[in-house]
């Protein structure tokens, strides 16, 4: 070929590569959008009020999961101790009234809570039954205090870390923000709460449906606009009692909450707070509805075709 040719292919070439528009890509900006309006991301989640739409298979399981929990669940039980009590008074549960529970929930939305030294005082291990679940809630500042426990060699023998639970709320001026940081000059504000779920003795996702119903909730949740305002908002108790079909649940709050963000009884729970504001436990009644509902809820077909499961094993 010619040099002529060449250069005259080159040419139409070069021409053809300049008529073709140029490629625009679109994307959301969140960190700019911050910074021009001061709207923090969460806020811009489109399904934060309902989580679930566009899924109606996983609504109904929901549906028929609140319904059936309802119907094995006690009275909700408030136990009004102030945080020095705490303790000497789980012991006698363990030791006088025989008391043990499946599902243990420790903390609250509150920074104020002393959740480190409770947890290495207190033989939860003799409290919670075996298999057990064990939620506790932490400021994204107390991150370290909860690692430094989980890798005490007494822990990591009766309990082993299996999930990972966030929640993040909208802006600062929400009752669950969880203050100023420690550092008022870092670039970054950590406002999210964690929650470390721990299992004591063996439960197997795809033999033990009778106990867990797992992949139901999402590991993370946004305050929305139907969050009642309280120490902890309803979902997260849901997240629970949607993932253990036990019936005997306990949730210790070792912190003064105060009337802005108020501990409300809730049914199927016994609250253990200083500022709870139904104070009625009483542990021979407790244990009378506990016989009459049995400890976990029983099978319910309808909800065994729907609930999520893990994939099958390749072998």
């Amino acid at each position: 070929m010619s040099t002529g040719k060449k250069a005259e292919d080159f040419d139409r070439r070069k021409r053809n590569i300049s008529m073709k528009p140029a490629t625009v890509s679109f994307m959301n900006d969140n960190s700019e959008n911050y910074i021009q309006t001061n709207v923090m991301p969460q806020n811009l989640i489109t399904n934060s009020q309902n989580q679930l739409e566009g899924y109606p298979k996983l609504q109904n399981l929901i549906n028929l999961k609140e319904k059936h929990i309802a119907e094995y669940t006690t009275t909700p039980y408030g136990c009004r101790v102030d945080i020095d009590q705490m303790v000497p008074i789980l012991h006698r549960w363990i030791l006088k009234e025989k008391l043990t529970f499946d599902v243990i929930m420790i903390g609250a939305l509150t920074d104020n809570q002393f959740i480190y030294p409770l947890l290495t005082q207190l033989p939860i291990d003799r409290l919670i039954s075996k298999p057990g679940f064990l939620f506790i809630w932490g400021s994204a500042k107390k991150i370290n205090e909860l690692t430094k426990l989980m890798n005490n060699e007494n822990w990591a023998k009766r309990f082993r870390k299996s999930e990972e639970l966030v929640f993040i709320p909208v802006d600062r001026n929400s009752p669950f923000h969880p203050g100023i940081s420690d550092n008022e000059e870092s670039l970054f504000e950590k406002m999210q709460w964690h929650c470390w779920m721990c299992i004591t003795g063996t439960v197997r996702r795809a033999t033990d449906g009778h106990l867990i119903h797992c992949n139901i909730d999402t590991d993370l949740s946004v305050e929305s606009g139907l969050t009642r305002n309280s120490a902890i908002p309803s979902h997260l108790y849901k997240v629970a009692e949607n993932f253990s079909s036990a019936t005997r649940r306990l949730h210790i709050i070792p912190a003064r909450t105060g009337s802005e963000t108020p501990v409300r009884a809730r049914p199927g729970w016994v609250i253990m707070s200083p500022d709870i504001l139904l104070n009625n436990f009483d542990c021979k009644r407790y244990r009378q509805e506990i016989c009459k509902l049995g400890t976990h809820q029983p099978v319910k077909p309808e909800i065994e075709a729907l609930r999520p499961r893990s994939p099958p094993s390749k072998k």
